[in-house]
């Protein structure tokens, strides 16, 4: 007889994981109203997440053997974090999400570039209905054309590209341990962050103890902690599933954007938003389903 599977502990942790996601710009708007600013608040979270994760990491031999890759993740997890961060500072939650959400696009053409993975027709389909809905959020009345409006757009539109040349790292690092490949992409994280703050010169922030407390409680309860519930949901779920419960991270940025920052989307954002999710949804359903058969 065979023992049925308990999908709830995976289904619950995606939950919380895209939950977290959704609604985060809201603590890091708090902070950065009392002075942390979005390179440090970077620098905080993720430094938090990593000292209390090192310690369980192993097998960094495959540092050496796999460099380049290794490399490249890294420099992409900085970037995507630091750019994803600061465009949640900077622009409207939604329209960052939604931007954001091309990521699976761009890991379908850079695997194809990269990795020499194949583009089905059905995927080069949901590309273009993706590119167009990106391409109405982006159309500006005034000036008629779709480009980034906004610093925010360009930061949302580059960590979702940077994000996914990440996944497609960690997709070419297979056999290495998760954890490690997880810690090589904070480090990234804190080396792309300090980077930023030598070019852009900028000072120890005046914050007291309680609001850096406040960031390190979300660096470890927040970051750390969703990261590992997205990994453990991912590996005891089909892909299918995970993909559809992942989603939730935009209702959650929907309902907490206009809840508590009373922002509102016109009907070319919204129009192009839904085009992105069917893409995005449909993009890891089809990718799976050839994968596996």
């Amino acid at each position: 007889m065979r023992t049925p599977i308990n999908h709830w502990p995976p289904t619950l942790a995606l939950l919380f994981s895209a939950t977290f996601w959704g609604v985060v710009w809201y603590p890091l708007r708090l902070l950065e109203q009392h002075g942390l600013g979005g390179i440090w608040l970077t620098i905080v979270v993720y430094a938090a997440a990593f000292v209390i994760a090192a310690p369980f990491v192993r097998g960094f031999g495959g540092i050496r053997q796999h460099w380049p890759e290794y490399l490249l993740l890294m420099l992409a997890a900085g970037w995507a974090n630091l750019a994803f961060i600061l465009a949640m500072l900077e622009g409207s939650v939604m329209r960052v999400l939604l931007l954001f959400y091309l990521s699976p696009v761009w890991a379908l053409l850079l695997a194809h570039w990269l990795l020499h993975e194949a583009i089905t027709a059905k995927i080069a389909l949901l590309i273009l209905v993706a590119m167009c809905g990106a391409l109405l959020m982006l159309w500006d009345p005034q000036l008629s054309h779709p480009w980034p409006q906004h610093r925010a757009d360009w930061l949302a539109l580059s960590a979702g590209v940077a994000f996914a040349l990440g996944n497609v790292m960690i997709r070419r690092l297979y056999d290495q341990p998760l954890l490690l490949k997880t810690a090589v992409a904070w480090v990234g994280c804190l080396l792309v962050a300090g980077t930023a703050l030598l070019v852009q010169q900028q000072q120890l922030p005046d914050i007291s103890l309680a609001i850096l407390a406040a960031a390190v409680v979300l660096g470890i309860a927040g970051f750390m902690l969703s990261t590992v519930a997205l990994q453990y949901g991912v590996t005891h779920m089909p892909v299918q599933r995970s993909a559809v419960i992942l989603l939730f991270e935009l209702v959650a940025g929907a309902v907490s954007s206009m809840w508590l920052a009373g922002e509102v989307l016109g009907y070319r954002d919204y129009a192009g938003g839904f085009m992105i999710i069917i893409a995005a949804y449909f993009v890891s359903v089809w990718n799976s389903e050839e994968e596996s058969a």
